[in-house]
């Protein structure tokens, strides 16, 4: 990292972070008109819901470069109605969490860590008596989800889900605190969605209390909301805390929220549409096939809970926020690995570990499967605990696969320089711990069927040691390469070489 760039990311006094760290948008139509001054929005108009809006969200989504892509003219959707993917590429990653667009990514995700979440005390949210999302209340016979332009993301999906870019709002019956969460929405008839949750996460953590009370469970879906917040609600945030306060904290100043007209839940102000009603303890509908973060259709049908629409909720031409996952790298795994990494290291130094150089949850792995840490060495064990931590903690437990630490010589966030310090630093006989019965997914393509069968949702994890071994770290063969000095008077002097 630029020693300027760095000192503007993570040095100087409080006001200098503020200066450095501003988010200057407050709804998604405030993040459009950002994104727009950077040049990176795209309009389509006539795109069809039952397949063009796919295909082309598929192109845009697995490219950094492409823009920000909004469908307007929806053929049989109301004028008006829109659908807005890709939030997260190009320069708009900066603007979207408040940094200068100049970073890098592994830049962006330190800034994140530095500015955003060391020492942040969230700010609770304020309940206001309207905002713009009552523009337009749809009850009783008015109800239909099916009239809002829901593309069908991908050729064998079992239906149109509205609910991609969107997050799920329930309160815990018992602790009465309030989560956020992304889950996928499937539209099941004009008054039902469908929507599915891992076992574990804090959404499903309330609902299966509530079928344990046999109650219904109040929930609203915002369908559109601001990015951020739709970030945080991909985040792991700790238990008990709301990311409506956590967003509060990152901009500084409260988030204004209403209570839905029929279940009292707080939802945005400001959102673009929202969908209100209750999930009861018995009713079930088939939910899915589903194209997944993963790569595959890997979760299958199965019967799910439904959410009964008691109310629907829009701002004057609303925009539906897509972020449909797809075989990895994509937008998805974009927006994850930057937040993520900057939470599992965050999470690893919480735990008492030091000298944690960088981590990064690498895109090809949807920023789940494959994490990588860089550490620079202090003792025997360093390493093994590092890996270990990192496959375990909140941001690395659920669905993980392979943990690589390497020396602090390595970026972490660089598959080809984290891969060559395996394939030279480590000997599989010796450096790879497995750890079994973990916490996966249903997602996970790689489950058998006979573990499926069982619900048995867990796999194995391996740990491994890419480091120069401690007990002779100083006699290990010398780095044939730019020592960090001459390749930054190289790139001054003969940049122009690389085009």
């Amino acid at each position: 990292m630029n020693d300027n760039v760095l000192n503007k990311v993570v040095g100087g006094n409080q006001a200098g972070r503020e200066q450095d760290c501003r988010i200057d948008y407050e709804d998604l139509r405030g993040w459009i008109a950002e994104a727009e001054k950077l040049g990176e929005m795209h309009v389509i108009k006539g795109a069809t819901w039952q397949k063009e809006i796919g295909m082309a969200a598929d192109l845009a989504m697995h490219s950094d470069a492409a823009p920000c892509v909004i469908f307007d003219d929806v053929p049989g959707c109301e004028k008006g109605h829109r659908v807005l993917v890709n939030f997260f590429g190009g320069l708009r990653k900066n603007m979207t969490l408040g940094f200068p667009t100049d970073l890098s990514r592994l830049e962006l995700s330190q800034a994140f860590l530095e500015n955003s979440l060391r020492g942040m005390e969230p700010i609770p949210h304020e309940i206001v008596e309207d905002g713009p999302i009552f523009e337009n209340v749809l009850m009783g016979d008015d109800i239909d989800i099916t009239k809002f332009p829901t593309p069908q993301w991908h050729e064998h999906d079992g239906g149109r889900y509205i609910g991609t870019g969107s997050y799920n709002i329930t309160m815990d019956p018992d602790e009465k605190w309030l989560n956020a969460g992304t889950y996928r929405v499937m539209i099941q008839d004009k008054k039902t969605v469908g929507f599915y949750i891992s076992p574990g996460k804090h959404g499903r953590i309330h609902r299966d209390k509530y079928e344990a009370r046999g109650e219904p469970m109040p929930t609203a879906i915002v369908v559109g909301g601001d990015p951020l917040t739709f970030l945080m609600a991909c985040s792991e945030v700790p238990y008990g805390v709301c990311e409506f306060d956590m967003v509060g904290a990152l901009r500084g100043k409260a988030t204004k929220m209403v209570r839905g007209k029929v279940t009292g839940i707080p939802i945005p102000a400001n959102a673009e549409l929202v969908i209100e009603g209750y999930v009861h303890p018995t009713k079930r509908k088939k939910e899915g096939p589903f194209g997944e973060w993963t790569g595959y259709y890997a979760s299958d049908v199965r019967e799910e809970p439904v959410l009964e629409i008691k109310a629907i909720y829009h701002r004057n031409n609303p925009i539906i926020l897509g972020c449909p996952p797809l075989c990895p790298p994509d937008e998805m795994a974009r927006y994850r690995a930057v937040t993520r990494s900057a939470l599992l290291k965050q999470e690893i130094e919480k735990a008492g570990v030091p000298d944690i150089t960088a981590a990064w949850a690498h895109e090809c792995g949807g920023a789940r499967m494959l994490l990588a840490v860089s550490i620079k060495q202090r003792y025997p064990g360093h390493v093994k605990q590092v890996g270990h931590i990192a496959s375990q903690c909140h941001v690395g437990a659920y669905a993980g696969k392979y943990v690589v630490v390497v020396d602090d010589d390595i970026d972490a966030s660089n598959l080809e320089e984290v891969m060559w310090a395996m394939v030279t630093r480590s000997d599989p006989a010796t450096s790879i711990d497995i750890i079994t019965n973990s916490w996966s997914t249903p997602l996970d393509p790689r489950l058998t069927p006979e573990d499926r069968e069982k619900g048995n949702y867990t796999n194995s994890r391996a740990i491994i040691d890419a480091c120069r071994p401690f007990h002779w770290r100083d006699r290990f063969p010398l780095v044939n390469k730019l020592s960090p000095d001459d390749l930054r008077v190289a790139r001054e002097k003969f940049g122009y070489l690389l085009g």
